[in-house]
């Protein structure tokens, strides 16, 4: 017998693994900053961490010109002795924001690791600026207005304010562009086939016949309806101190109308005065905001699970993009990849919209903590909306209709003549008209659960009796013509 031998075990280990976290540059832990940055980029500029300290630094400035130069209806200055700044001081103060970038952005990082404070880091990163005026500038009275930054204010004044020129700025200069953009591109698909006549599905089973059109301008509709929603919404803002009494600011400084002041400089900012707070400004119209976003996005979800189907039956056909490969192993798939994107997409974005709304309005007494944390994650809310608003429009931008399977679905379901067949006969039986007994029962026996075509529909109609126009006009009507006046609606009531 042979003599076997047992293979030693390899003395050599598995390899050493590199670590990601430690790769330069850093590797994005979520896909929004990764996989699909370039698709929400435009939120970097408003909803990232950088833009809240950009922000910080824009109000604080601006709460610095107000005490020393007043505002409109406010005398000035408002703190006495304070230095009336020259347009090239403020000049010089409005342009420590616009400049914020990588460099100003590591600077304040590193003084914030000695305050461990976010806002105070702010306060010593500008008054850092102040100090160099005198360089800039020359002779300069800045210096000395130098402990007005911050003056009488509690964290959130700053903060409430940055946030609400923040979301007010992605709202208005991203969210809603695209998200116009795609509904208007529907309703441009929605008039092009205001014509093109569909079998319906109600619970899934066949149903009087519309237009492809006017099912498309249903859902533009109701997107239009919700832009209007968050066009008109209000970014409401407060300055009023500590717990909202205006406490340090009438001790300071009794003289001055500190709600007068406080309700110019907020409005001045561009947004809407809230007069009456506890330390924080209440999150009201945030949760107002998202719940009208995440609406959208749910309508969206509609379009997306709606179109979905259609390319499920054939009804529309997507155009191949040259080069992509549907399916790793069936190569004549073209999948409805984003579509499907974006309900995923939009569902995570409702989860963050309904958890920032449901979150905000509560906060324990005069204050907690919980917004702070919470409102960290407005950006990844919009951006799985935004980044599902792209989805939609490149998958729509990729359809096409086919007519031809359309009217073969129409042509093979001639039993939705059956509601108009019966409707014409109670007409008659109003008017008179013998032999119209029981029209819906007569309907149900010849039609439900049944297929019927054509001819013996036709033969149905001519053996009641109805009127000679009557019939005339039932023995013309198609599944295809009998689509009302869905056409016609697309034209009037689509804005």
């Amino acid at each position: 017998m042979p003599e076997t031998t047992t293979p030693a075990a390899s003395s050599v280990g598995p390899a050493a693994r590199v670590t990601l976290a430690e790769v330069s540059p850093a590797i994005a832990l979520g896909p929004l900053d990764g996989r699909y940055r370039k698709a929400v980029a435009p939120l970097v500029d408003h909803l990232s961490e950088a833009a809240l300290n950009r922000e910080r630094i824009h109000v604080e400035v601006e709460w610095l010109i107000t005490l020393c130069n007043g505002a409109p209806g406010i005398e000035a200055p408002v703190v006495p002795g304070a230095p009336r700044l020259s347009p090239q001081e403020i000049e010089y103060l409005r342009a420590v924001p616009a400049a914020f970038g990588a460099d100003e952005i590591a600077e304040l990082a590193e003084i914030e690791r000695e305050t461990v404070h976010d806002v105070k880091a702010v306060e010593y990163f500008i008054k850092r600026r102040i100090a160099a005026a005198p360089e800039a500038l020359g002779e300069t009275s800045l210096p000395a207005a130098s402990e007005l930054v911050h003056f009488a204010c509690t964290s959130e004044d700053i903060n409430n304010l940055s946030y609400a020129l923040m979301v007010r700025g992605a709202v208005r200069e991203v969210w809603l562009p695209a998200a116009t953009a795609v509904v208007d591109q529907l309703a441009g698909m929605a008039r092009e086939h205001a014509a093109a006549p569909l079998l319906s599905r109600t619970h899934g089973q066949p149903a009087t016949p519309s237009t492809l059109g006017k099912e498309l301008a249903v859902l533009a509709h109701r997107l239009r309806r919700q832009l209007r929603r968050v066009e008109g919404a209000e970014f409401l803002g407060k300055l009023n101190g500590a717990t909202g009494t205006y406490g340090a600011h009438t001790v300071a400084v009794p003289s001055a109308d500190w709600p007068a002041v406080s309700k110019a400089f907020v409005e001045g900012l561009g947004l809407d005065w809230n007069p009456l707070t506890t330390q924080i400004e209440s999150h009201d119209w945030q949760a107002e905001v998202y719940a009208d976003v995440a609406r959208f996005n749910r309508i969206l979800h509609n379009l997306a699970t709606d179109v979905w189907t259609y390319i499920s039956l054939g009804f529309f056909t997507q155009i191949p993009v040259a080069g992509a490969t549907g399916s790793s192993t069936m190569p004549h798939k073209v999948n409805p990849i984003r579509f499907e994107n974006a309900e995923a997409n939009l569902e995570i974005s409702c989860s963050l919209l309904d958890t920032l709304s449901a979150t905000l309005v509560t906060s324990r007494l005069q204050r907690d903590l919980t917004d702070s944390t919470t409102q960290r994650n407005i950006g990844p809310a919009f951006g799985h909306s935004l980044l599902a608003i792209d989805n939609v429009s490149r998958g729509l931008d990729r359809l096409a209709v086919n007519e031809t399977l359309l009217h073969e679905d129409l042509d093979a379901n001639w039993e939705v003549l059956g509601e108009p067949v019966q409707s014409a006969m109670r007409a008659a039986s109003v008017a008179g008209v013998p032999g119209m007994e029981n029209p819906y029962e007569r309907l149900k026996d010849l039609t439900r659960g049944q297929r019927v075509d054509g001819a013996r529909m036709r033969e149905f109609v001519a053996g009641l009796g109805l009127p000679d126009d009557v019939a005339a006009r039932l023995a013309a009507l198609t599944p295809a013509t009998y689509t009302g006046l869905a056409e016609q609606l697309v034209k009037d009531y689509l804005d």
